[in-house]
């Protein structure tokens, strides 16, 4: 008998960053291939940033992203710093970690109260949800707004920052103006503790895979910009070993590459590996809180990342306070970062996962190659494979409903196509 053929659509997917489509092929209740389509046209930030001064280049890369320009500016300074032999410590390190809890609030507080919630509420959008659950959403601008203003206060403003560079900053906030930030601190903690509590409640989808996530770990802290690179399958490797284990392919469909773990295949980057690689970092309050939400380790459901995000909000908050209260401004606002010709190596966690980026630099300091590797374009295999996974879930559910499960799987990753809101079309094909 030949198997019942069917063709499922969805036109728009808001609610991600980029424009881009997806394409499922069914056989039966069997996924024939599942292809991530992002069709923007390639941005070419590695080549032109050859040829520039190193001291450019966080200002360049900011501009990569509207969301998360902290974190391409972090992993471009830890690379240029690393090929000077530089590192950066003291309240300028503190200040960096700061900058990078006001981005993760920020970026997680738009994904979890405005493009992802409404998936578990049954809501199309932002809008529709607030007319039922007006507190959630004005509390989660105001979130959104407080981690706004710890970027601005420390970056110049709050889409990309002018007053990062090379080295540090070029101006350091005093104690007075940092305290002025604490009372929207205090407040968007428990705001984000409450959140945690009726978002812990939702109904989330039974689908668990084997994955290999992927994050940096630090010995002492949960990771934003320093650490190893590890994994939950026995990766353990330095930053600058990032080449020899990971690597970029294209796909006929996509203008983004997609990457996998040599000899091992995709792997899973972000909030859920990280909650998972480094749980035992996080602060007593960001624990506890994951606990009374239904959080354990290991998770491996990715419908759960709404939660998990929701649990680094709160981590980023009690840093926060805890830096803030305990900040003394430091002598001078950057450490001289010297030219010399090298290859350097950096990598950050962005809000979405991993960060990496590699430069070599001439004696006179001017960028000669770069590569930098998103995190969308790490999970990218990843989104495809959870697709596959569901095929056969998706093939028993009517039209709507599977259109809006495969939408609610891809929002899990928060993929940032090319960091602005557009739209992804998912069309399935049956034959």
């Amino acid at each position: 008998m030949k198997a019942k053929t069917r063709t499922i659509s969805v036109d728009t997917l808001a609610r991600v960053e980029g424009e881009g489509a997806l394409l499922i092929r069914l056989k039966g209740n069997k996924a024939e291939s599942v292809e991530l389509r992002i069709f923007e046209p390639p941005r070419f930030f590695e080549a032109f940033l050859r040829g520039r001064s190193q001291m450019e280049v966080p200002d360049i890369t900011a501009r990569i992203c509207g969301i998360c320009p902290v974190a391409y500016q972090m992993s471009s300074c830890h690379a240029i710093e690393d090929a000077a032999g530089v590192t950066v410590g003291g309240p300028l390190r503190t200040l960096r970690r700061l900058l990078y809890c006001g981005e993760w609030i920020a970026s997680h507080a738009l994904h979890v109260f405005l493009l992802h919630a409404p998936d578990f509420l049954g809501y199309e959008d932002a809008l529709a949800m607030a007319k039922d659950h007006p507190d959630a959403v004005r509390n989660g601008l105001r979130i959104k707004k407080a981690g706004n203003a710890i970027v601005a206060r420390l970056g110049g403003r709050e889409v990309h920052p002018v007053n990062v560079r090379v080295g540090g900053f070029y101006r350091v906030p005093t104690r007075g103006e940092l305290r002025e930030l604490l009372p929207e601190i205090v407040w968007a903690k428990g705001a984000v503790r409450d959140a945690l509590a009726w978002i812990g409640r939702f109904s989330f989808p039974a689908f668990e895979r084997d994955y290999e996530f992927v994050a940096l770990r630090h010995p002492a802290e949960y990771p934003f910009c320093e650490g190893r690179i590890v994994s939950n399958k026995g990766l353990d490797i330095a930053v600058r070993e990032f080449d020899e284990h990971f690597v970029e392919e294209q796909a006929s469909y996509s203008t983004a590459l997609h990457a996998h773990i040599k000899g091992r295949g995709p792997y899973f980057c972000g909030p859920l590996a990280r909650f998972n690689l480094n749980f035992d970092a996080l602060s007593d309050v960001a624990r506890e809180a994951a606990h009374s939400a239904g959080l354990s380790v290991p998770c491996n459901n990715p419908f759960k990342s709404i939660v998990v995000r929701c649990v680094e909000m709160l981590q980023s908050f009690v840093e926060a306070e805890r830096m803030i209260e305990g900040y003394t401004p430091p002598d001078r606002a950057f450490v001289e970062v010297p030219t010399r010709a090298s290859t350097g190596y950096g990598a950050s966690e962005a809000p979405r996962g991993l960060l990496y980026h590699r430069y070599s630099v001439d004696a006179e300091g001017t960028i000669e190659d770069a590569r930098i590797v998103p995190p969308t374009s790490q999970n990218q295999k990843t989104i495809e494979d959870d697709l596959f996974a569901m095929a056969e879930t998706l093939s028993e559910l009517p039209h709507k409903d599977a259109a809006w499960r495969a939408e609610q799987a891809v929002r899990n990753y928060d993929p940032c196509i090319s960091c602005s809101t557009h739209f992804l079309q998912l069309r399935i094909e049956r034959t």
